[in-house]
């Protein structure tokens, strides 16, 4: 009897094999055990990263990289120059080649977490990787997201060493936080590769058309979920939903806003390619949501944004998600003045380490952190500083890098290195963080470290370079990348005081605007062509 329950179940089985490859329920490459359902997307056809060959390509040595790498330097001050090179050398250590019949087609910066690519992760690491793509190609971490973009336009927001997405695409959690355009678009203003532009658009105009598919409720407005949003535990969706794994019937603030700036930025380099005609309906889009966030997100009482629920109501939970409005122009006037000041508020989000993830006068706000429930994440804390400068709040943003940067630089120098997240109440890493985390932990260290503490920030697309001289001390930068070819030498002379007017010397190899900021509200800006003494 046995023998023949043993033979029943072998015929069954391959019976239902036959029967399975007959009904068609793979889907192509992807092996999908259920029936194709794709409805083809026009621009997917354009994505040439589909159907590229794999490349490896070995770094070099951290020896080696030290030659190429920017370099800082700053009187005085030799312990952030040394945490500035350790956190490339962790960096230079997580490259990863693409595993053969992955359909990766490129080496990629891990994440530092499990082996997989993380689009949120991945998207923020290239905001300071960019730094050094004289060295290793950093930016085409992002081009195995375009690899594996499906038929439709739908891009996995978590893939396996192997290619293999870790979610079925209408998963709540599948997909976002979309970053891409954003990431993009930062990497081609700061160094020109306008080729690269010409590659990537397709892949991303299908897959935010994806996302307007997919991701939208009848009225048009956004939803996603705990995992979708990067911010996993944020105590978002109402009691009875699963606030990791479910959408809550609720339209999502900050995916809303990331929507509006995706929008932007594609149609940023659609003019700059010349193919913003194909999709100026999503600048129609960006006006209806800029007016349902502030005609529905908006409370008046509080002065603050937040997730509308499904009967309408708003929900009551603080969280930096509100501080991607200022990565848009959504907000403006009274109301960007008020949305900010809560990050002044020291019983919100002034803390000892900003900027926490949730208000500290939230209930489920934990001083360790617990992971979004009030930690500081590397993240979305260069989000809210790159957008305090961008609209203007730029004492205030000095302010969050100095205590952003402060705090890593202390923890790193009792640790011995980076973490995955920080503490708010206590400079200390997050409840079980993770160590070496670089990762998007390289962004305080690296970015920040330039951008902010020494204060150099370029547009080669608009041709300039601004420096926002604070430190006294003589400091600055070689062998910063400017552009395809560009390579500046920046260098101030000490100071007696912040108001005393600088002495700047510059080397390059490329003209430029150079804009210089110093004491209360002085700025110059001058032409510069050639290596030699500033006279501002």
């Amino acid at each position: 009897m046995k023998i023949l329950r043993l033979a029943a179940t072998a015929v069954l089985t391959l019976l239902s094999a036959g029967l399975l490859q007959a009904q068609g329920l793979t889907s192509g490459p992807y092996e999908l055990p259920y029936k194709n359902t794709y409805v083809k997307n026009l621009f997917v056809s354009e994505n040439p990263y589909r159907t590229m060959k794999m490349e490896t390509l070995k770094p070099k040595s951290f020896a080696e990289a030290k030659k190429i790498l920017p370099a800082p330097f700053w009187e005085g001050h030799e312990k952030e120059v040394e945490m500035y090179w350790h956190a490339w050398q962790i960096a230079v250590g997580n490259i990863r080649q693409p595993q053969e019949g992955s359909g990766f087609v490129s080496p990629f910066l891990d994440v530092a977490y499990n082996g997989n690519i993380f689009m949120w992760d991945d998207s923020f690491m290239m905001l300071f990787a960019r730094y050094g793509y004289r060295f290793f190609p950093f930016q085409r971490t992002l081009d195995n997201f375009y690899a594996k973009q499906h038929q439709d336009g739908f891009i996995c927001r978590e893939i396996r060493s192997d290619g293999s997405d870790c979610f079925e695409r209408y998963d709540p959690t599948s997909t976002g936080p979309n970053l891409l355009p954003w990431a993009e678009l930062l990497y081609y203003k700061q160094f020109g590769d306008i080729d690269r532009l010409h590659r990537v658009f397709p892949a991303l105009v299908a897959y935010a058309q994806w996302w307007k598919l997919n991701r939208t409720w009848k009225d048009g407005t956004y939803w996603s979920s705990g995992w979708g949003t990067g911010m996993d535990n944020l105590p978002r969706v109402e009691e009875g939903y699963n606030q990791i794994f479910s959408n809550g019937h609720m339209t999502w603030l900050d995916t809303n806003l990331q929507q509006y700036l995706v929008n932007d930025c594609l149609m940023q380099i659609g003019f700059y390619i010349e193919r913003w005609q194909e999709i100026e309906e999503m600048e129609d889009e960006m006006k209806f949501l800029k007016a349902w966030i502030n005609d529905n997100m908006w409370d008046p009482d509080t002065r603050f944004l937040y997730d509308v629920y499904a009967d309408g109501s708003r929900s009551k939970v603080k969280g930096i998600s509100a501080f991607w409005a200022l990565q848009t122009d959504v907000l403006e006037g009274e109301r960007l003045d008020a949305l900010v000041e809560h990050l002044r508020d020291t019983a919100e989000f002034n803390r000892p380490h900003r900027v926490p993830s949730l208000s500290a006068d939230h209930k489920k706000y934990n001083p360790n952190g617990r992971y979004w429930q009030g930690g500081i994440w590397p993240g979305a804390n260069y989000m809210v500083i790159d957008g305090l400068w961008k609209r203007g709040y730029r004492e205030l943003c000095r302010e969050v890098a100095d205590n952003h940067f402060g705090g890593v630089f202390q923890v790193w120098k009792d640790t011995g290195t980076f973490w995955e997240y920080y503490a708010p109440e206590r400079i200390e890493p997050g409840f079980m963080a993770r160590r070496d985390f670089v990762g998007w932990a390289g962004l305080p260290p690296i970015a920040e470290f330039i951008e902010c503490i020494l204060g150099i920030r370029s547009d080669f697309a608009g041709g300039k370079v601004e420096w926002d001289l604070r430190q006294t001390e003589a400091h600055g930068i070689e062998r910063y990348p400017f552009g395809p070819e560009g390579v500046l030498g920046l260098k101030v002379a000490r100071r007696a005081s912040a108001e005393a007017k600088p002495e700047i010397t510059v080397t390059t190899n490329v003209p430029f605007d150079l804009t210089v900021l110093w004491g209360d509200g002085q700025s110059a800006t001058v032409h510069v062509d050639k290596s030699g003494k500033i006279k501002l």
